[in-house]
């Protein structure tokens, strides 16, 4: 199946390739009569990548909306058309997922509900299409089939990824010490893993059930039934919150939903460290009662409490107009590198920062100012954890969504409607018995291995082997490393389609 896949991937970017080579030719052209490139080709160019991944397939669209979140690397016309990208697919008729069915739930399948219109399915994403109907209780639910050999389509495509992420690394050793590409689609191929098993994505649903039992305005539906190609789940009866008209709803109804949603992705971000990756506006139904459901729960991030912690810092930070803090909590994220500069790192949140704080969700784009985080970042030398790119991409998406509904929403307000809740909940974390127990070992591993550690460094340090590594650059490492290899900036994507077409030609003997 790999193999089947690198076909099929070179195939279509070597396409891709082509008509990009026509382009940059057209555009050196335009270069030597001394006009600037017209924006008719940069649009060109933003929606052939756009079509290129639609047409590779679910990984790549998933690929391509991270992508989106990415300003330290991918150019502004590039972002604006990948956040065109849907997971919307052609519709199948529901003949090809009786098979699933039958496999998953059996030979008389039929039997567990009283109605299923299979005429027309209510949506239908590049994994699975989802269809109404009323299970043998009476009960309305909607069941999510998955489409056949989806799943091997995407385990192949991500054989075929890493391999060329590999290549990638190889020849853009510099750029990728800072941004690490391999290991932020490691990241998206964790997440992934509940797309493709619909038990999980049961569990997410259970647990965030648990969670948003504080939140009377938001609700998240129940798993009926769950295996790992069908689904059944009660049915969100709605408009999706983008979809909701000015008179559905009123002034302080819509207000109150709006900061519930944002505190309850608050607490998935900040104590339940497991959140909704993509609530984007079509998985967001708000029910003539007034409140959101949130549903498709495949595809949920996960954070370790330290990520936690220092993203609250950062939010903490933008909210108290602090910059110096907000630089300390984003390099608290990262790793620090041969080129990292971090006194210009703050020298540019000092700027920016007063901008952003006390902004309302019309004047300022949250999840866009959290990514010019990454862009500044990646510039002064500093890598990120790849986990930023799905807290981003969620902020994002969420921040969207509610702007439909109330676009008047502070964020700094909104955490701070949180904040005595997560920080409580913080607290008695730091008091518990399992906090406890690894600062105690913590202590004990520090008194066990720091004598024979200091020992080591003096023992250098008397023969003349102990060196300080200092930084010998203070520009832009990515930027830098493009110049070395003589590549314009702006151009990664092409270069990783490249990668895609050399490998599929010339690798795939090897495969």
């Amino acid at each position: 199946m790999p193999q089947g896949r690198t076909r099929r991937t070179a195939r279509i970017v070597s396409r891709m390739a082509g008509a990009e080579t026509a382009r940059a030719v057209r555009a050196r052209r335009t270069r030597a009569t001394g006009q600037p490139p017209p924006e008719a080709a940069k649009l060109e160019r933003a929606q052939s990548i756009r079509r290129t991944l639609e047409e590779l397939g679910p990984l790549y669209v998933k690929v391509g909306q991270i992508l989106a979140t990415r300003p330290d690397f991918v150019p502004q016309y590039v972002r604006d058309e990948l956040e065109n990208l849907n997971d919307h697919a052609h519709i199948e008729p529901f003949s090809r997922f009786e098979a699933v069915l039958e496999q998953d739930l059996g030979p008389r399948w039929r039997d567990g509900f009283r109605e299923i219109r299979t005429e027309e399915p209510l949506g239908s994403a590049s994994l699975a299409q989802v269809y109404k109907a009323v299970d043998a209780a009476g009960t309305p639910c909607v069941v999510k089939i998955q489409r056949p050999e989806a799943q091997e389509a995407v385990v192949g495509d991500m054989a075929v990824l890493k391999t060329v992420v590999r290549l990638f690394a190889k020849v853009a050793p510099r750029f990728n010490e800072v941004v690490n590409i391999g290991a932020m689609l490691e990241v998206l191929f964790t997440v992934m893993q509940d797309e493709l098993d619909f038990t999980r994505e049961a569990r997410n649903m259970k647990d965030a059930r648990k969670d948003a039992k504080g939140f009377k305005r938001v609700c998240i539906p129940k798993a009926l039934t769950a295996t790992p190609h069908v689904l059944v789940q009660t049915f969100a009866e709605g408009t999706p919150v983008n979809r909701v008209k000015p008179d559905d709803l009123t002034k302080k109804q819509r207000k109150a939903i709006a900061y519930q949603l944002m505190e309850f992705m608050f607490r998935g971000y900040f104590v339940d460290r497991r959140f909704h990756a993509d609530p984007h506006p079509g998985n967001i139904i708000i029910s003539p009662d007034g409140k959101a459901h949130l549903i498709d729960w495949g595809m949920v991030g996960r954070i370790d409490r330290g990520t936690s912690i220092a993203t609250l810092g950062v939010f903490l930070a933008m909210a108290q107009n602090d910059g110096a803090a907000m630089a300390r909590q984003w390099v608290n994220l990262g790793t620090a590198t041969p080129w990292s500069n971090t006194s210009a790192f703050l020298q540019d949140l000092s700027r920016i920062v007063p901008h952003w704080t006390n902004a309302t969700l019309e004047e300022l784009n949250f999840g866009v100012a959290l990514m010019t985080l990454l862009r500044y970042s990646s510039q002064r030398g500093i890598q990120i954890t790849p986990l930023t790119s799905v807290v981003g991409k969620s902020v994002a998406n969420i921040e969207g969504s509610v702007r439909c509904l109330y676009p008047k929403l502070k964020l700094s307000t909104a955490l701070h409607g949180a904040l005595q809740d997560v920080m409580q909940d913080l607290i008695q974390e730091t008091f518990s018995g399992e906090q406890a127990a690894q600062t105690a070992l913590d202590l004990l591993s520090a008194g066990i291995h720091g004598p024979a550690q200091l020992q080591a460094s003096l023992a250098d340090l008397s023969t003349r082997q102990l060196t300080v590594q200092a930084r010998n650059n203070l520009g832009d490492p990515i930027q830098a490393g493009r110049r070395q290899r003589g590549v314009a900036p702006g151009v990664t994507l092409p270069g990783l389609a490249f990668g895609a077409w050399a490998w599929g030609h010339f690798g795939k003997k090897g495969s």
